[in-house]
């Protein structure tokens, strides 16, 4: 066997190529877009390789046939007790033997850069994209989102890679009954003449842009090793979001004119995507917009949900959530909404969502692999 760095046309096409051929006749699998793919190897779009390194590696039998596939990287951000690179975009064919191969190639290259374990699958960038290996739930994957068979779970762990987190997708109907908790606070909080619930318009970006950064940053950026978040950098994320926005399911509280809390979802995109193959050049953009007009989209994915910590534990979520769901009921076409990326370690989230009347529809693992057997291996830290 043996590891062929990828580094022109004809090797990236066999990378990007080589999950279809291992998902062949699977129902719910969806190709990713190549160019997402690609977008994460560039250069020139993903900053990290400023300070970074990242290499995609192909993986060949004796006899010259394609069994595997994996990206290796050091990210600099991303901070651990130990120095812990990665690895991601890994395919392989159901066998151990190739599979471990594989694994110890990439432990052999990380251990030459200073590395002292290694976490997997995750992405070269943010856990909003490429994160984690399908371990329950498998169904269509959502936009972004890992999808892998089901044999990859024992691949990963017989070599010894361990839970280091679950990230939790919850589920429920859209026209399926609210919690009777949300009921009440939403009863409540109406009386109070001071609040009012907003959904986000397309022409007023930027100022939506702005108050996101004040609700994310005050609510969220301290978690998940996050950062504060840059108002431009906010707007340029709406400004990529403008074309799938739906206007009826993107939703703020103000206090007076003070953004105190913002529920943010989008139509799963792979609910159109799913017809095109990988490809997003001309003839492919014009038939999306063709599906987008023609086919209605009946999942929407919660992207962000957040209160600022003076509201918290107050009902504002309930009244939040009744306002907009309340609205899309009638404005949109959607029967399911689904809540993504909530990590085990983050109780506050889990029960916010549990709360809900939802159920677990999938579930995504982070594994972790210490190359030292002997050091004592610890579960990503509980959130307070």
């Amino acid at each position: 066997m043996k590891a062929i760095k990828v580094v022109n046309p004809k090797q990236e096409r066999a990378f990007l190529e080589l999950p279809g051929r291992i998902n062949a006749g699977d129902p719910f699998y969806i190709r990713p877009l190549d160019k997402d793919v690609r977008a994460v190897f560039d250069p020139k779009k993903n900053k990290l390789f400023a300070q970074g390194t990242c290499e995609r590696f192909l993986f060949y039998t004796s006899e010259g046939e394609l069994f595997g596939r994996v990206a290796v990287f050091i990210n600099p951000r991303y901070k651990q007790s130990q120095p812990t690179g990665g690895i991601g975009f890994f395919d392989c064919t159901n066998n151990q033997r190739q599979a471990h191969f594989i694994f110890d190639f990439a432990k052999n290259f990380l251990q030459e850069r200073g590395m002292q374990a290694m976490d997997g699958p995750i992405n070269f960038g943010e856990r909003d994209k490429f994160w984690g290996l399908l371990t329950e739930g498998h169904q269509e994957p959502l936009y972004g989102m890992n999808y892998n068979p089901l044999y990859y779970k024992e691949l990963f762990e017989s070599y010894g890679f361990k839970n280091y987190f679950d990230q939790l997708c919850y589920s429920r109907p859209v026209h399926g009954e609210v919690s009777r908790v949300f009921t009440v606070m939403h009863t409540r909080h109406s009386r109070n003449p001071l609040l009012s619930a907003r959904r986000l318009t397309r022409k007023n970006l930027e100022k939506f842009a702005k108050d996101f950064t004040h609700i994310y940053n005050s609510a969220w950026a301290s978690h998940g090793q996050g950062k504060q978040m840059e108002p431009g950098k906010a707007l340029r994320m709406f400004q990529m979001m403008k074309p799938v926005i739906n206007e009826h399911i993107c939703w703020f509280v103000y206090e007076k004119e003070e953004p105190i809390a913002m529920w943010i979802n989008l139509p799963d995109l792979n609910q159109w995507f799913k017809y095109l193959d990988g490809k997003f050049g001309l003839w492919q953009k014009l038939r999306f917009l063709w599906l987008k007009k023609t086919k209605p989209n009946t999942k929407m994915v919660g992207i962000v949900f957040g209160v600022v910590p003076k509201w918290q534990k107050t009902g504002l979520d309930g009244y939040m959530i009744m306002e907009g769901t309340n609205h899309l009921r009638v404005h949109t076409d959607f029967q399911t909404t689904e809540l993504q990326w909530i990590g085990d370690f983050n109780p506050k989230m889990m029960r916010i969502a549990q709360s809900l009347d939802t159920t677990v529809s999938r579930k995504l693992t982070t594994y972790r692999y210490l190359f030292d057997s002997q050091a004592p291996f610890e579960r990503h830290p509980v959130l307070d």
